[in-house]
């Protein structure tokens, strides 16, 4: 279990907490006194699972599972624990704001009949914060734990971006 996360006894909940979203964009609560506390944990456990999904369906976990469990089949990939991810973890806790405040609080306020609004902006800001970051932490692959032995051993990290070589055995008859 990683500590830095959020959970309900021995269950992962979410990458942020409420804490997290004011202390990226305290001025969305303050236009906007309406957002509940609740609300923001719900859309940041919401945001927690996606991020999962999509980590999940990228090219660098389904790799990662072919070479380390000879797992072809996308259908038969196991889902990513998020107890094995032991590293990055501010860069997962940005990830879960990012993805909740581009997907989930700002299209609740926003004004989608002025697209010159703040609130569409901030949208566009977020999204592209995140798609950053998450093409960042994937191509890193040096957050989780593979081996899930509590550390990250270099033959746990980047294991999709190695060189192919292939190589031609001559046979003797």
């Amino acid at each position: 279990m990683n500590r830095a996360f959020i959970y309900s006894y021995q269950t992962f909940v979410s990458f942020a907490t409420y804490e997290d979203v004011t202390n990226r964009d305290s001025r969305v609560f303050e236009a906007n006194e309406d957002l509940t506390e609740d609300e923001i944990n719900n859309y940041l456990e919401q945001a927690s699972q996606r991020i999962l999904t999509q980590i999940r369906n990228s090219s660098w976990w389904r790799e990662y599972q072919r070479k380390l469990a000879q797992i072809i089949d996308p259908n038969l990939l196991p889902v990513v624990n998020p107890d094995y991810i032991l590293a990055r973890t501010q860069e997962f806790i940005d990830l879960n704001v990012y993805f909740a405040l581009y997907e989930y609080v700002y299209p609740s306020i926003a004004d989608f009949g002025n697209p010159d609004s703040a609130e569409i902006a901030k949208i566009k800001f977020y999204k592209d914060s995140y798609n950053l970051l998450f093409d960042e932490v994937i191509e890193a692959g040096d957050w989780y734990d593979f081996s899930e032995n509590g550390t990250i051993h270099t033959a746990d990290k980047m294991a999709a971006f190695g060189n192919r070589v292939r190589v031609r055995l001559e046979q003797n008859y």
